[in-house]
């Protein structure tokens, strides 16, 4: 009896073994490249979370169609594994270490805006996983050292200098500039670079206010800014936010010579919701469908880009649906350029920079954010947006006031 159970104990630990050499991932083939990407699909920032991921869906489709990214001699297809931080940034860096430990991904893509990106880069760093970050422009993202953070978005000032040039260019009567930020990383570095780049200028900051994240009421800040008498008002913060603030200044007809939003006013839901309010607010952004540049991706230009959107989703994309497939293309390329998913490789073809996408030429700092091209500068005009700047994408010229 005791040598039978000695046999059954030796065949079981030899299927033991069997089972783990057949299924240990260090001799499975790569079947596929695996992006983990936690987004803010519910809460406030849902709108923008969504736009996100339709621009990831577009870059997977088409890069699917075509068999997948090149990886050496063969092809993998691309699968985005998500998560729903519902708009909560200690969630988000959570989520994005179940991708890491639990999904077992091979990239990453960070969650939206600055804030949640700067948080969940630790995470990045920790692992050693290259991470692209579609939505995070201020600098404090990209101030620690760290070496696994790439970013589609050049920095805050990037937006605030050229515009407060075309203030001091075209709205000579401008003298006087008043400031709202919601009070969120990349809002109130924003808000901090306006300062910044009107006083360069010779325009006085007669008033510089935040006001809280979730906030649903903004009169009293509202009646305070305007008896600050601005002939300039910025107000930073997120889609909602802005179409409540917009509205509200309505209420108390207050009609500065220029009133720049940002981001806002580049959605179109942000012209459907605030109607005639829109007209001849300023903004800026990172990318725009008038962008006209050729590229070595699959879309291979920003008017076939536009034109797939479209399709897709019977719409023209904005510069968040562009950056999600911004940030899928550029790692595509990287994976190409290196011929391997090994992150080592991955990171240093991403660091090389030198890419041309549709997005835009896209290359980094040492730090991680592109360097590498020119933001458009944007004007809501008879419920449409047109480019003020640069020139070469130019389309319509500035125009003072209020409707």
């Amino acid at each position: 009896m005791r040598a039978r159970i000695e046999q059954l104990l030796r065949r079981t630990l030899h299927g033991l073994v069997l089972a783990t050499a057949v299924f240990s991932p260090l001799v499975i083939a790569q079947e596929s490249v695996v992006v983990g990407a936690p987004l803010p699909l519910t809460g406030p920032l849902s709108p923008e979370g969504t736009k996100l991921q339709r621009g990831y869906d577009l870059w997977v489709e088409e890069v699917n169609k075509a068999g997948g990214i090149t990886v050496g001699s063969k092809k993998l297809p691309v699968k985005i594994v998500y998560y729903d931080y519902q708009s909560n940034t200690p969630k988000a860096v959570q989520l994005a270490e179940k991708l890491v430990t639990d999904d077992k991904v091979d990239f990453l893509f960070s969650p939206f805006g600055s804030g949640a990106t700067k948080a969940a880069s630790a995470v990045s760093e920790k692992y050693g996983i290259p991470t692209l970050a579609p939505t995070a422009s201020s600098v404090e993202v990209y101030d620690r050292g760290y070496k696994n953070l790439f970013g589609t978005f050049t920095p805050n000032d990037s937006l605030t200098e050229p515009l407060a040039d075309l203030v001091k260019a075209d709205a000579k009567e401008v003298k006087r500039v008043a400031i709202l930020s919601r009070n969120d990383l990349y809002p109130l570095a924003l808000g901090q670079d306006f300062e910044k780049s009107a006083k360069k200028r010779g325009i006085e900051v007669v008033y510089f206010d935040k006001y809280p994240i979730g906030a649903l009421d903004h009169a009293s800040a509202i009646t305070q800014l305007r008896a600050t008498k601005p002939d300039w008002i910025v107000i930073t913060g997120y889609i909602n936010d802005l179409i409540l603030i917009r509205k509200q200044l309505g209420d108390q007809k207050v009609k500065p010579a220029v009133l720049t939003m940002i981001n806002g006013p580049v959605y179109q839901e942000f012209v459907d919701a605030t109607g005639a309010l829109s007209n001849n607010v300023t903004t800026a952004t990172w990318w725009h469908p008038a962008a006209r540049y050729t590229s070595e991706d699959l879309f291979k230009s920003s008017e076939n880009y536009t034109s797939l959107f479209k399709t897709k989703y019977k719409d023209d994309p904005d510069f968040t649906n562009a950056t999600g497939s911004a940030v899928g293309v550029l790692l595509q390329l990287a994976i190409e350029r290196a011929g391997t998913i090994d992150r080592d490789k991955v990171r240093a073809a991403l660091v090389a920079g030198n890419f041309k996408t549709f997005f835009g030429p896209l290359s980094f700092s040492p730090e991680g954010y592109a360097n590498s091209y020119v933001p458009p500068i944007i004007q809501v005009q008879n419920g449409k947006s047109v480019v003020l700047y640069p020139k070469d994408i130019k389309n319509a010229d500035f125009r003072l006031g209020l409707d």
